[in-house]
């Protein structure tokens, strides 16, 4: 049994939310939702790319397509997602909203419960284990070649002009993106969170900052609302999504869920 919610907020300065999530099968653009969930299932966050068309249509679109997607270890993840970037990509230009364009982070529960991690650009998957947060997925991003060229360092890389410079991806119309598939490390076990997250709230939250909100003695999604409210004070004026997994043994179930969330 795994016990998942999330929320998304449109931020102190835009006037529209960009971002969306999936949560057991449905497609959230506005407020908070968790749900207990068995597997197979697939979790998403989606930020649609800000400076091109249509990017809150992009983002709800991919994520409407991904959850119809049934993970097991006989799914070609790659021909999923390329699938739907080709949807999008045609959407665009059918609908006169060309280059309309999404990031896409997603953790998939195959029935054996394998966790596969898909990433396609800036939004990011962590892993909080033990006490410690953990970055999974790789940012697919100008700043990340530079910082792995050497060129930067950790510090120049959180302001860096060109930070939201990002390599293509889902509804591109000029190049395919390269998508991050790979079952994650070591797997995904009693007591760890998943979280994946926009980068509104990763550009403005430390590792630290992370670990001590997960470490407070709250319900789940209370500490996810502290770290959206963490970001805005320091200084997101993005839109801020976040979603967290996490497994609940057979004979925890009850009181794993009731210590995690609002869930009677």
């Amino acid at each position: 049994m795994f016990y998942c919610c999330g929320l998304t907020d449109t931020g102190t300065v835009r006037d529209h939310n960009e971002d969306a999530f999936l949560i057991n099968k449905r497609v959230v653009t506005r407020s908070h939702k968790e749900y207990r969930m068995e597997a197979p299932m697939v979790t998403a966050v989606a930020d649609g790319v800000a400076g091109e068309a249509s990017g809150e249509i992009a983002s709800r679109i991919a994520l409407e397509l991904l959850s119809s997607v049934k993970p097991s270890p006989d799914i070609d993840y790659k021909q999923k997602i390329m699938s739907i970037h080709r949807v999008l990509q045609k959407f665009g230009i059918s609908h006169h909203t060309e280059n309309m364009q999404t990031t896409l982070c997603a953790l998939a529960v195959e029935p054996d419960g394998k966790a596969v991690m898909i990433n396609i650009g800036d939004s990011r998957m962590y892993r909080y284990r033990a006490g410690r947060i953990k970055q999974l997925s790789r940012d697919q991003s100008l700043v990340q070649i530079l910082y792995e060229q050497g060129q930067i360092t950790p510090e120049q890389r959180i302001n860096h002009a060109r930070k939201n410079v990002i390599l293509p991806v889902l509804g591109n119309l000029t190049e395919d993106p390269d998508p991050q598939i790979e079952y994650i490390p070591d797997g995904f076990s009693h007591g760890d969170i998943m979280i994946m997250c926009s980068d509104g709230l990763s550009d403005h939250l430390t590792s630290g900052e992370f670990e001590n909100i997960l470490a407070q003695p709250k319900k789940l999604p209370l500490r996810l609302s502290d770290m959206v409210e963490s970001a805005k004070l320091n200084g997101s004026e993005d839109n801020i999504t976040v979603a967290a997994i996490t497994y609940l043994e057979t004979d925890q179930e009850n009181s794993g869920a009731a210590h995690y969330g609002f869930l009677k």
